[in-house]
């Protein structure tokens, strides 16, 4: 399945299988280049509640993190990634 989009990054690639679904992803490294790998997961209880796989950058993600940080959120990454599972939730 990553073979068809191998040109979209060479630093790393990485695949999620649940269920019925797969998610996978190649990687031109950026920002975070050891805590950025995609799929990236966000757990709880120790089963993914939300998985996420995207191409882009999150220019404010800076920002975001410090308005994060004053909620319940803990960060484990530096990545921009992370910052968009973390959204803040209603």
């Amino acid at each position: 399945m990553t073979a068809t989009i191998a040109n979209h990054g060479p630093d790393d690639e990485g695949t999620w299988i649940g269920g019925p679904a797969a998610l996978g992803h190649h990687r031109l490294a950026i920002i975070d280049i050891q805590g950025g790998r995609q799929p990236r997961m966000l757990q709880e209880d120790g089963r993914p509640d939300l998985v996420l796989v995207y191409t882009g950058e999150t220019y404010n993600y800076r920002e975001l993190r410090q308005q994060l940080a004053g909620l319940v959120h803990r960060m484990n990454t530096n990545s921009d990634t992370e910052v968009v599972l973390h959204r803040p939730r209603e």
